[in-house]
């Protein structure tokens, strides 16, 4: 494989990529919205309320769903670093390695003073 059809492998695998985390973003953050108004529209106290919302289980399906996401992510996280380190093995200079994954919760915590 040429050096070009390996860039463009990268760059193909680094798109799917992208595109399969905003999607499991955005199935995670329907769920918390789902389980949020599910816990709102519950009655009792905090605690029963948290257990329909944990016993749920058209919510736990929604879970599966967002953790089977996450796996195909990882498998594409892996494929995107195997191209990478071959790109690095033939003494090509890595292209644009910015961070492929940010840390749970997606969010830098405001520095308070």
């Amino acid at each position: 494989m040429s050096d070009t059809e390996l860039l463009a492998a990268y760059y193909d695998a680094r798109r799917v990529y992208v595109e399969k985390k905003h999607a499991r973003d955005t199935q995670r953050a329907r769920l918390e919205w789902l389980k949020a108004r599910a816990f709102a529209a519950s009655t009792g106290g905090v605690t029963e309320r948290k257990n329909a919302v944990d016993a749920s289980e058209d919510l736990g399906r929604k879970g599966q769903e967002v953790r089977d996401m996450t796996r195909d992510m990882d498998l594409l996280k892996a494929d995107v670093d195997v191209i990478v380190m071959i790109i690095r093995l033939r003494g090509a200079p890595a292209p644009g390695l910015a961070k492929v994954e940010e840390p749970l919760g997606g969010e830098e915590e405001a520095g308070g003073g």
